[in-house]
């Protein structure tokens, strides 16, 4: 049985994977493994080995930090009762259709993409 931790990085691999719009094969080629490989990774059934996952960040232009992000914490670092929810899923990774915003917004230039944040943060406010 995958190691959860294990499953959390394939998840986030798979997820930066897609928003740069990156197939499992051209990943693969540019850290010089098989494709299977990289699907086994992103299953979490064969665990990355340090150097790997640093070839990944580097091949998908990120920090390596960021395959950690978002990792469940325990009940000790947990929120309080009664401390107010957020709006946001808690596995927005999860979500395709939030996915899919995030590479659309990506894709607009970034004047237009600044003005489109602004006008959405103040419908978030109006809300």
């Amino acid at each position: 049985m995958p190691h959860p931790v294990d499953v959390h990085v394939g998840k986030r691999i798979r997820h930066r994977r897609w928003l740069v719009g990156v197939t499992q094969q051209q990943l693969a080629e540019k850290v010089g493994i098989k494709f299977q490989q990289i699907q086994k990774y992103e299953t979490g059934a064969n665990r990355v080995s340090a150097s790997r996952l640093w070839d990944i960040a580097e091949s998908l232009e990120v920090d390596v930090s960021f395959f950690f992000a978002g990792m469940e914490s325990t009940d000790a670092d947990a929120a309080p009762q009664g401390a107010e929810q957020s709006a946001v899923p808690t596995d927005l990774l999860n979500d395709k259709e939030a996915l899919d915003l995030v590479r659309s917004y990506y894709s607009i230039p970034e004047e237009q993409r600044r003005r489109l944040f602004d006008l959405a943060r103040v419908l978030s406010d109006v809300a």
